[in-house]
């Protein structure tokens, strides 16, 4: 039996009692199996979360691009490894072969080398979904530099300090990125990031939009005629599997950005592993991850994971709505789309659409369909599973982190049943852990506590770059010798997990302790509401008091407010009890977003409670205006 692709839930438990009764053993089979090494390892895991260090596959050497390209060359060098779909559906889709695209790698590593750029070096790729964003991270890694990609949306500000943070050497951006029916002009932002990095000598730009840029002597060059001129053979650095890959930055919930670290040999076998199983890959498939390269979604589901497994994957420059909102579908039918990866909150915007933009287009190619980047309310859910899976294609409601490199908990299509709102069962290897304030472990079913992993697996990050400390007290200190996840779960009679949303999230009303995302649930099954929000805010008697944001499916809903509150309320009562009724109901027109979609609650929670003197930066997100309209109408 291939324990690298599971088909059955018989076998799924199978492998999985296999992955925790020896995990060194089961990470040894599938490395050993499915991987190409220079030099093979001479251990397989040492780890002590108490200091913390983890180190997979010891004494190994690699190049993960080897592994993602040149050993395709002999059986899929004609095969599409990357199909490009432009924001505009005039311009022509690009079919990049792997063969090509190994030429290109190799081109733009040597345009790397060629800038000074050596093994270790970080540079940082500022670019719109545009094929040259995945080629660059993989010239980084055939060259041993270490690639920071920053999503091509994040301010100048957000931009500089993430540049500065690691210490890049260069940076990789265009002239500019289109987005629907608007053209942003990224270089500008780039110059003014670049007025606060001395440290970074060299700009290469690519060429996009064609728009007016700035080119700064001895600075910024353009990356086209380097290409011309440069070698298209560039041999593979190799690379020991703890020599750091890349480093991602991810928002901490206070102060600044923390950039994650992941190692090679670890996160590959990790990415390629989880992604044969959650997405079921078959040869000749057609996967497509909506997801932008900026963040770990894009990294580990667009680029290494697919790759490394010889899959043909799918990269979108535009948006869902552009130029109406059946792009996604028309996609999904031109390119007869087998796995389908998105996000809750796109969901959600296309469900409040009318439903003949899904209908008029021939979804039968679909056979999974996933979500990612917050659990799935049950309304959306059921409209995913309905109307683009037609209920043939099962869901995979995935759980994990930036932190984690690879997805965690999850359904596998046609092995585990699926429960609406429920990411279920771990991947084999990942040990989950549900612990009580009192730091001890949860015991059984039917129990909710706090989600901890207790064992390392392959693509965990190694550290905080430059912080150690950081890393230790975010994540090692809550619960010894446990990785904590800052989530809280469920788990269900059968076993099941439920993640109920981060435990800053938790909110204790007259000593119940009360997670806001089953609450949100219930609101979301209003037929008015698009979307909530829920926080805790500063009261008398109760300790703490919920206050509702709410966006409605109409703006300027000219129904009674006073009745639709209370309609919100008795949906909650009669879901969780008259506990959880909120105090305060605030309709507003949209709610503050990061740029991955999650709704920044740190925010609504401030102004909940008065608290607006230090709102942080909201520059970043996807739409600052909405926190001063917030404020403007906020509740006394």
């Amino acid at each position: 039996m291939s324990n690298y692709h599971i088909k059955h839930l018989e076998e799924y438990w199978q492998v999985y009692r296999k992955s925790v009764r020896n995990p060194e053993n089961f990470w040894e089979e599938i490395a050993e199996e499915h991987f190409l090494w220079r030099k093979k390892w001479d251990n397989v895991l040492s780890w002590d979360f108490t200091k913390p260090e983890i180190k997979w596959f010891e004494g190994a050497q690699l190049n993960i691009t080897e592994n993602c390209l040149d050993r395709h060359l002999a059986t899929r060098a004609d095969k599409t490894a990357i199909l490009f779909e432009p924001n505009d559906p005039s311009e022509e889709t690009q079919h990049i072969t792997y063969k090509e695209l190994h030429k290109r790698v190799s081109t733009m590593a040597n345009v790397l080398k060629s800038q000074g750029v050596e093994k270790g070096d970080r540079v940082c790729i500022y670019l719109p979904m545009i094929p040259e964003l995945a080629i660059a991270v993989l010239a980084c890694a055939r060259i041993g530099a270490i690639h920071s990609v920053v999503f091509a949306g994040f301010s100048a500000t957000a931009l500089a300090t993430r540049i500065n943070d690691c210490d890049c050497k260069l940076i990789i951006c265009s002239d500019g990125s289109y987005r629907g029916n608007k053209t942003i002009d990224l270089k500008k932002i780039v110059d003014e990031a670049l007025e606060d990095c001395p440290g970074l000598t060299t700009s290469l730009v690519i060429k996009r939009t064609g728009g007016e840029v700035i080119m700064k002597d001895g600075r910024d060059k353009w990356l086209a005629p380097l290409l011309d001129t440069a070698d298209s053979v560039c041999k593979a650095t190799v690379m020991d599997a703890e020599d750091p890959l890349f480093i991602l930055y991810t928002s901490g919930s206070t102060g600044k950005p923390k950039g994650m670290v992941h190692t090679t040999a670890g996160y590959m076998v990790y990415a390629a592993y989880s992604f044969k199983n959650v997405f079921q890959y078959r040869e000749n498939d057609i996967y497509w991850c909506t997801a932008d390269i900026g963040w770990i979604t894009g990294h580990s589901y667009i680029v290494y994971g697919p790759l490394c497994n010889g899959a043909t994957t799918v990269m979108f420059e535009g948006v869902p709505s552009y130029p109406d909102f059946s792009r996604f579908w028309q996609i999904v039918e031109k390119h007869k789309v087998t796995q389908f990866y998105t996000a809750p909150t796109a969901i959600r915007a296309l469900a409040k659409q009318h439903i003949d933009f899904v209908n008029k287009h021939d979804l039968s190619s679909l056979k999974v369909l996933g979500t990612v980047g917050e659990p799935i309310n049950e309304e959306a859910w059921h409209w995913y599973n309905d109307n683009v899976g037609k209920q043939n294609s099962p869901i995979v409601d995935t759980w994990w982190q930036t932190e984690t490199g690879g997805i965690m908990i999850s359904p596998i299509p046609y092995s585990t049943p699926t429960i609406p709102t429920f990411a279920t069962l771990p991947l084999p290897g990942i040990q989950p852990a549900l612990m009580d304030e009192n730091a001890q472990e949860i015991k059984g079913n039917q129990v909710e506590g706090r989600l901890c992993i207790k064992f390392p697996w392959p693509s965990i990050a190694r550290t905080i770059y430059g912080n150690h400390d950081r890393y230790r007290d975010t994540y090692f200190s809550a619960y010894k010798n446990m990785y904590f996840t800052g989530d809280g779960a469920r788990r269900d009679a059968v076993g099941y997990y439920r993640i109920t949303g981060r435990v800053d999230d938790v909110i204790i009303v007259s000593g119940h302790n009360l997670g806001t995302a089953p609450i949100e649930d219930a609101i979301n099954e209003h037929p008015a509401v698009a979307e909530s929000a829920i926080v805790g805010f500063p009261h008398d008697v109760k300790g703490n008091a919920l206050y509702g944001y709410i966006t409605l499916k109409e703006t300027g809903e000219d129904r009674n407010q006073d009745n639709l509150c209370k309609e919100i309320n008795q949906l909650i009562t009669d879901r969780i009890g008259p506990i959880a009724k909120l105090d305060k109901i605030q309709f507003t027109n949209g709610l503050p977003k990061t740029r991955s979609g999650k709704i920044m609650r740190r925010i609504l929670r401030k102004i909940a409670s008065n608290d607006t003197a230090n709102l942080g930066d909201t520059s970043t997100l996807l739409n600052p205006e909405t926190v001063q309209e917030i404020m403007d109408n906020k509740l006394v």
